[in-house]
This record gives C-alpha cells, sequence and structure tokens, in this order.
C-alpha cells in the first residue's frame, strides 16, 4: 500500500491563513495601519507575506488619497456657493430668489456632508475596552432626554474592544433614522454564537427589498417617503455601515411586518 504524500505547504498554508484572518480582524478593530506582517519562513511563505504587505500599502495608500480628494473637492466648492448666495441677494424676484437660496442651501448641505464624511473616513480613532449595555443606554438616554421615543431593552455588563465614538455615530444614524421615519426605536444589544448584535426596530414603511444594498451608497434616499424635507442629505447609511465594516461587522435590513429592523452585526473575535 502506497503511503499518501503529504505536501509541507499544505501543512502550512491552513497555518498561514489563520495568522492572516487574525491580522485582518485585528486590524479592521483597531482601524490603524499595523506594521507589515513579518516576512520569514520558506520562500514561498516569504513571498506571499512580501505580496501581501504590498497590496496592504496600495490599498492604505488609494483610502488616503480618495479621502484627501474628497475633502478638497468639498472645500473648494465653498467658495462658488458662497458667491451664489451673494449674488441671489440681488435677485428682485421674491420666488425665484428663494428658489435660489433653497437650492444653494441644498447644495451647501451636500458639500458639508461630504467634507464630514471625509474626515470621519480619515480620522483614526484608537480602539478601547468599553461596556457596549452602557455605551447603548447612554446614547438611548440623551435621545430619550429630547423627548424622543427610544426605548433601550437594557441587559447585562458586555465588554467590548471598539472605536467607542464612531461606534456612536453609527448606531446615532440608525436611530435617527428609525425616529425620523418610523416614528420611533426599539433598541436591543445580545450576543450571539459568532457575533455581538445590535437590532433597531421601528413601525415605519421600511426599506424596498430590491433598494436594500442601493440604500447604502452616498446621497441616496427613497424619494417617497425618505426625502430631504424629512431632513438629512442622504450620507447617514453610508457612514454607518462604513464605520461598522471598518469594525469588521455588517449591517442588514430585515422587513418583518409590522416592523423594520435593522441589525448591525460586530465579530466577537479580537
Amino acid at each position: 500500500m502506497t503511503a499518501p504524500i503529504t505536501c509541507p505547504a499544505a501543512r502550512i498554508c491552513p497555518c498561514m491563513n489563520r495568522g492572516i484572518h487574525t491580522w485582518s480582524l485585528r486590524q479592521t478593530r483597531s482601524g490603524s495601519n499595523l506594521p507589515p506582517l513579518p516576512e520569514e519562513g520558506t520562500d514561498d511563505i516569504r513571498q506571499t507575506t512580501a505580496a501581501f504587505n504590498r497590496m496592504q500599502t496600495r490599498l492604505f495608500r488609494f483610502i488616503e488619497d480618495r479621502t484627501r480628494m474628497l475633502a478638497a473637492i468639498g472645500h473648494d466648492l465653498r467658495t462658488p456657493l458662497t458667491s451664489l448666495r451673494l449674488r441671489a441677494e440681488f435677485v428682485t424676484d421674491p420666488e425665484i430668489q428663494q428658489r435660489m437660496l433653497a437650492t444653494i442651501d441644498e447644495i451647501q448641505a451636500m458639500t458639508e456632508a461630504t467634507i464630514a464624511f471625509a474626515r470621519g473616513e480619515a480620522t483614526i480613532e484608537e480602539t478601547r475596552t468599553v461596556d457596549l449595555n452602557a455605551l447603548i443606554g447612554s446614547l438611548c438616554d440623551d435621545l430619550a432626554e429630547m423627548d424622543q421615543p427610544v426605548a433601550y431593552a437594557e441587559g447585562k455588563k458586555m465588554i467590548y474592544r471598539c472605536r467607542p465614538d464612531s461606534l456612536r455615530r453609527a448606531l446615532r444614524n440608525i436611530i435617527e433614522n428609525a425616529l425620523r421615519y418610523g416614528g420611533e426605536a426599539r433598541v436591543r444589544l445580545y450576543r450571539g454564537s459568532h457575533s455581538v448584535d445590535i437590532t433597531v426596530e421601528d413601525n415605519g414603511p421600511g426599506i424596498p427589498e430590491d433598494m436594500h444594498e442601493q440604500v447604502f451608497a452616498p446621497f441616496c434616499r427613497i424619494e417617497t417617503s425618505r426625502n430631504r424635507e424629512t431632513g438629512g442629505v442622504g450620507l447617514g447609511l453610508a457612514i454607518a455601515r462604513t464605520i461598522i465594516r471598518h469594525h469588521g461587522g455588517d449591517i442588514v435590513f430585515s422587513n418583518d411586518n409590522p416592523c423594520f429592523r435593522v441589525t448591525i452585526s460586530l465579530p466577537t473575535i479580537l
């Protein structure tokens, strides 16, 4: 009987995959550009690690360049908008003047939101260990003090390592969407088998299933029920998902009549 042939790489690759997987989780959770992986081991592993490090460097350079460009465009738009506003003041027809000023205000709001979005992506917040239950409870209490109908099912202490200010911002965007379009927000935190989940429910019209991905695009709105007259310029969900994905998690929608549910899933692996 012929003995099975075993390749050393076959035994090494799973270990290497686990190492890269662990590194990538730490990378997304830390939110910073961690040092390159050490290029050591056999020739094949050193070459693979070197390629991985080069890819990481290129990706971070691309993100930084894109963020700087977006911020620069938003900043440069402020000057012509100010000029347009001054010229609109000299329009004698009141109706035309109000329409012009409303359009300028709309562009201004989008510009400011774009700059804030770019700055948010460029800012690297250090990770800290916090009590998620206390963080969410504090946010819901703040909104409730502003007479917002927010209900939080407070649970047990749940220690989690994250970027708390960013996570709070993402969760606030989701809750404010529920309040704006559903009239109320019911928030719950629980630990799943492979994730930490935060759910936000409302009784609003929800989002059509065929638009569940589209609404995460910057400046996307569902015009029939979610327009600027009810507030926002369409960046809230884009910002929220960017933050959650930087933590290694994701956001999922579910239409469960009569409620609409948003689930924020965060990885439990450190």
